[in-house]
């Protein structure tokens, strides 16, 4: 019996692991739509859109049902504290974006997964080994080769990043107690909701009218966003928040397979160095839950 608790163990971990990465890579191509969407009209927009077609999803999918459990969740109250860290966050990141290069703003952005260990020790007291720090620090180093920062000073750009990385760090965190608490469906009602009610009057403010072609990435937006938060809370639900957060280095290796598939951008030859340490780090910690489970 032990041993088959400890194989169902192992397995949630890795189920955690594989919904981890591909909601990181939805993530990713959400973000290519936003960048096409971006010039023409305002992040608050775009939230908007993206919260209300999440919600009218959840709503198609769950009924009135859905939304009266949720109004009756005990994580009502967290979720908000949640999801106003999610937006100072996503504030101070895109204030940062008019000021650094996007390989300076991802290499500091991309401290947030070493923030989440160290958090999910203090706040969850979770244990990490240290071959999980390890793969860690060997995903960030690849995310430092891959964007080369070195000539970077102190700035209040560069100070605005860290405390993106900080404040997305604590919102992760947050994220895995509420996780064991809620079913995600919930949970994604709840955080859209607030997203919604935080966007609405910014977003109708600045208001600019989309043609079609924006509106069906508008949509495409929200479908992305959704699933992707969808596979990220089950993610949490399955595998320890050390474990998970370095596949979110993944990012950036979908993030420049996007910018070349769409706007053709080819990565120099220290992105490739960078992204194969990335891909290490990830294939690290699949190793040793393999390895583990086998034992």
């Amino acid at each position: 019996m032990a041993d088959i608790a400890i194989l169902e163990t192992r397995e949630r971990v890795l189920a955690g692991i594989l919904f981890t990465g591909a909601a990181y890579f939805l993530f990713s191509a959400q973000d290519a739509s936003i960048k096409l969407l971006v010039a023409s009209m305002t992040v608050w927009q775009i939230m908007f859109f993206r919260s209300m077609t999440i919600l009218v999803a959840c709503a198609a999918i769950g009924g009135r049902r859905l939304f009266a459990d949720t109004a009756r969740s005990p994580i009502v109250g967290p979720m908000f504290v949640r999801s106003a860290f999610t937006l100072a966050a996503w504030l101070c990141y895109y204030n940062a974006a008019r000021y650094l290069q996007l390989a300076e703003l991802t290499t500091i952005y991309y401290a947030a997964p070493i923030i989440v260990t160290v958090l999910s020790v203090i706040m969850l007291g979770e244990k990490v080994p240290i071959l999980r720090w390890l793969a860690v620090l060997i995903g960030f180093a690849g995310v430092f080769v891959a964007c080369d920062p070195a000539r970077l000073g102190l700035s209040m750009p560069m100070l605005l990043v860290l405390a993106a990385a900080l404040l997305w760090g604590i919102a992760i965190v947050l994220l895995r107690k509420m996780a064991m608490a809620e079913r995600s469906m919930v949970q994604l009602i709840l955080n859209n909701f607030y997203f919604l009610i935080f966007s609405a009057l910014p977003a109708l403010l600045l208001w600019q009218m989309p043609d079609w072609g924006q509106v069906l990435l508008l949509i495409s937006v929200g479908a992305l966003g959704g699933v992707a938060q969808y596979l990220l809370f089950e993610g949490m639900k399955r595998a320890p928040v050390s474990i998970v957060a370095p596949f979110e280095y993944t990012s950036l290796v979908w993030a420049f397979a996007l910018g070349y598939a769409i706007w053709g951008d080819v990565p120099r030859h220290e992105v490739f160095l960078g992204a194969a340490l990335i891909v290490a780090a990830g294939l690290l910690i699949i190793g040793n839950e393999h390895f583990r489970k086998r034992l």
